[in-house]
């Protein structure tokens, strides 16, 4: 083997190596994004949850005030109907 043909496969071992090292700490990285993407859904779902479980009573409630509320505006509206009809 000449000196040229081992300069040459010298430096590109030394290239495939700073090739794997950088592969490795993108596939590294990708990893721990991933992670960190899945903990953020999962926090962000669990807030949702937590919220709506929170809120859940009052929600009831408004539909509860909102029912009453409507009954009254549709008894109301029969009175009146039954009173112009006489």
């Amino acid at each position: 083997m000449s000196p040229e043909e081992k300069e040459l496969l010298t430096k590109s071992l030394e290239l495939a190596e700073e090739n794997n090292k950088i592969l490795k700490a993108l596939h590294k990285h990708m990893r721990i994004r991933r992670a960190l993407s899945i903990a953020y859904w999962v926090l962000v779902i669990g807030l949702a949850v937590g919220a709506f479980y929170f809120l859940e009573p009052f929600v009831q409630q408004i539909q509860d005030a909102y029912g009453g509320a409507r009954s009254n505006l549709d008894s109301f509206n029969t009175f009146f109907q039954n009173f112009n009809s006489e």
